[in-house]
């Protein structure tokens, strides 16, 4: 079997993915032909001010940097006119039970993307037949806590995963010390308004971003019934829907209330304490590690 005819890394722009870039600059790991950033079109600004750092830091490193997109998906939400990939809302029944919609966004508007970036980079975009045998090598930055996200083959036989951190035997934890000591920090690779965030997250946005957080708080209110385009077609959502999973309005639901979880994840492991002082990094609390990975929805569990 021939090798690799590309390598490939899927940046989501979070840690593990920044991590793996750097690692990669800093010759850890071999450089890979080019790096892929599938923009929903509805990432924090802080994601943007990241990549506009990082991309030269890469480029200058003999790395190509392409940012990919399939539109913008909170505008393709509200817009009646347009198909979309629905998000994963927590939705209460008429019945008074409770659920979520099918989530189709992570596919839609990372991964397809990415998979047709990958086929042209390759030299056969759609629609051309890409030849057996012909294939990329696709990093993934999933580490040593994700272990059951990692699959040994994708969907489509012109790519196949590799997962360096897992080599390296990284974790996320590794991952932030590796970019706090270089001075690098990373905001959670999720959409503005993804209803996966827990409440730190939520938090975080309306502390630090609010022009962010007004704007997730006005999509929360207009998405209440489902999306316009499901229901000029006659597809009425049974129910309503809602950003947060608590399926309260967004502006009023209690993103301030610390749950187990949440405050579990803020008890650390004395040893990690002694490294990190003596790496002289001092991390900030990074909250769930709810995002948006191309190959791997972060769901986490409820908080």
């Amino acid at each position: 079997m021939s090798g690799p005819a590309l390598r490939v890394l899927s940046l989501g722009a979070g840690v593990q993915s920044t991590a793996l870039a750097l690692l990669a600059v800093e010759g850890v790991l071999p450089r890979p032909d080019a790096v892929i950033f599938a923009d929903t079109g509805w990432e924090p600004a802080a994601v943007y001010t990241h990549l506009d750092r990082l991309e030269p830091v890469l480029a200058a490193a003999g790395m190509a940097v392409y940012r990919v997109s399939a539109g913008n998906i909170r505008a393709d939400a509200l817009n009646p006119a347009h198909r979309f990939a629905s998000m994963p809302l927590h939705v209460i029944r008429p019945d008074g039970g409770s659920g979520m919609i099918r989530r189709q966004c992570t596919s839609e508007y990372k991964v397809k993307p990415i998979k047709a970036k990958v086929r042209e980079l390759l030299g056969y975009a759609h629609p051309r037949p890409v030849p057996t045998g012909v294939w990329a090598e696709q990093w993934i930055g999933f580490s040593t806590d994700e272990l059951g996200r990692v699959r040994d083959r994708l969907d489509v036989n012109y790519t196949r995963p590799v997962y360096p951190l897992l080599d390296l035997g990284m974790s996320r934890t590794d991952c932030q010390r590796f970019l706090g000591v270089r001075g690098w920090s990373t905001t959670k690779s999720a959409c503005v308004g993804c209803p996966f965030h827990g409440n730190q997250a939520w938090r975080a946005l309306r502390d630090s971003d609010p022009s962010g957080w007004a704007d997730a708080v006005a999509f929360d209110a207009a998405i209440r019934h489902g999306h316009p385009h499901a229901r000029t077609g006659g597809d009425d959502l049974l129910g309503r829907a809602y950003l947060h999973r608590s399926r309260l309005p967004l502006a009023v639901a209690p993103i301030d209330r610390v749950t187990r979880r949440e405050h579990a994840d803020r008890q650390t492991d004395l040893l990690d304490a002694i490294a990190d002082h003596e790496a002289g990094y001092h991390p900030d609390d990074q909250g769930d590690p709810d995002g948006c990975s191309p190959y791997g929805c972060r769901s986490g569990g409820p908080t």
